[in-house]
């Protein structure tokens, strides 16, 4: 629309035009006498507040009504919810769920991004720390050829979180079939262009960060190159983090350790900060060697979880994954992550308890995964060791893929946090019981 298409009868705007106009004339007026008054050159008259405080007030009345008046002109016919109302629900759940509880979230892959969809419905205090070990795929390739660290599964941690229309993240997650470019992404594509007109690659980061208008931050562990070495129980030694489960494979031994050279990297300030003023940090989901325990590895990261005051949650796979957990139970999942943290520092463990569909649990077991399960033995080592299980239907199927379910998982650690956190809390006894309405809305919906 031209500018004097806004001025054509009916719109109601030119009313709050006229209106601001005569309003900035009386303040402009009142303004004179109060500034002479201040200089000592006048008395100051009552008629003068007066024209000032009525020349505010028509020019609030015209900015808020005027601005009304756009929105309505905007309305998207067939919607059935105008636009202005659109705007007010969506500033209104931001006002809320600025609220929300703190929540780290510590990993990588595709779990990760799973749970972070579902966590973003019930709060913008988010942030995402995501391991950057990777070095297979399209990630490994852009490593490899510009010397940048992998941008894969920050990728999928910035999509999960971002504010953006489906056809951006398909464009986004595009891969390329054919030419040098095959099995590469979009998305890792403009992360390697972000980062090369950046100074760094946590700056091209937090870029990316802006422009898709993500849910609280993506933040890599390390902007340092690392690789992630794991040691057999058999005693060989394996470099890179996607060789570890292939060769644990061939050799036909289970991964006893994992580490990374160098081995004193430093983590980001702001991950150390986001981890010491968090209410809820969680570990998981995602591959226990290669995705979740690189991250404890970076100095600092370990021991900021344990002093952390933060409730600390780690979700339990629901399948065990060839090559690095066959065979393990919940247990031995917990075992490794306090081995390689060098002490317990697990609260809370949520566990899948949901059977997995007969056709889907074939496919899965003729690649060697099977269900993560909690017998008797686990949950007693579990409960003497302190933490709390967390067990519930935890479990999605999509196109034959095994995934966490997304809103249950994450209502259930929203809810908890809401407990620990918040219930005991005098300053925030009122979000808490606000949070608990919006639980049982988002569940109904």
């Amino acid at each position: 629309m031209n500018l004097t298409d806004w001025l054509k009868p009916g719109l109601k705007i030119k009313r709050w035009i006229a209106l601001g106009v005569m309003g900035i004339f009386l303040v402009s007026m009142g303004i004179y006498p109060i500034i002479s008054y201040v200089l000592g050159e006048k008395t100051l008259s009552s008629h003068a507040l007066g024209m000032l405080f009525l020349g505010s007030l028509f020019v609030g009345i015209a900015v808020k009504r005027g601005l009304l008046s756009v929105l309505n002109i905007l309305d998207i016919p067939g919607e059935g919810t105008s636009y202005r109302s659109r705007i007010d629900k969506k500033l209104y759940d931001k006002r809320v769920l600025m609220r929300g509880p703190k929540v780290v979230v510590v990993g990588g892959g595709t779990g990760l991004s799973i749970l972070l969809r579902g966590i973003k419905k019930y709060t913008l205090n988010i942030t995402a720390i995501v391991t950057v070990a990777d070095d297979g795929g399209g990630s490994g390739k852009l490593r490899e050829d510009l010397g940048m660290l992998p941008p894969g599964d920050i990728r999928n941690c910035i999509l999960a979180l971002a504010d953006t229309e489906p056809i951006m993240e398909q464009l986004l997650q595009y891969r390329f079939s054919e030419g040098s470019l095959k099995g590469q992404s979009f998305g890792n594509l403009l992360i390697a262009a972000m980062n090369g007109i950046s100074d760094n690659f946590e700056e091209a980061i937090g870029k990316i960060n802006d422009v898709l208008a993500v849910t609280g931050k993506v933040l890599p562990v390390t902007t340092e190159d690392i690789i992630l070495y794991g040691k057999l129980k058999n005693g060989k030694v394996i470099k890179g983090e996607s060789q570890i489960p292939v060769k644990a494979r061939e050799y036909e031994s289970e991964i006893d350790q994992v580490f990374i050279k160098p081995d004193h990297v430093k983590p980001l300030k702001e991950a150390i900060e986001a981890i010491k003023n968090a209410d809820v940090v969680i570990l998981g989901p995602g591959s226990l060697y290669t995705s979740v325990i690189p991250n404890l590895l970076v100095r600092d990261i370990a021991e900021a979880i344990r002093k952390t005051s933060a409730m600390r949650v780690y979700v339990a796979n629901v399948m065990t994954q060839p090559g690095e957990t066959d065979g393990y139970g919940v247990w031995k999942h917990l075992e490794a992550i306090e081995a390689h943290m060098k002490g317990q520092v697990i609260d809370y463990v949520f566990i899948n308890n949901e059977a997995v569909p007969l056709e889907v649990l074939e496919k899965y077991e003729k690649d060697g995964a099977t269900p993560v399960l909690l017998n008797q033995e686990d949950r007693d080592r579990i409960m003497k060791a302190g933490i709390r299980i967390q067990e519930g239907r935890f479990l999605e199927v999509k196109k034959q893929y095994i995934r966490h379910d997304t809103d249950r998982l994450s209502e259930q650690i929203i809810k908890l946090a809401l407990e620990e956190k918040y219930a005991t809390d005098k300053i925030r006894i009122l979000d808490y019981y606000f949070f608990h309405d919006k639980l049982k809305k988002v569940s109904r919906n």
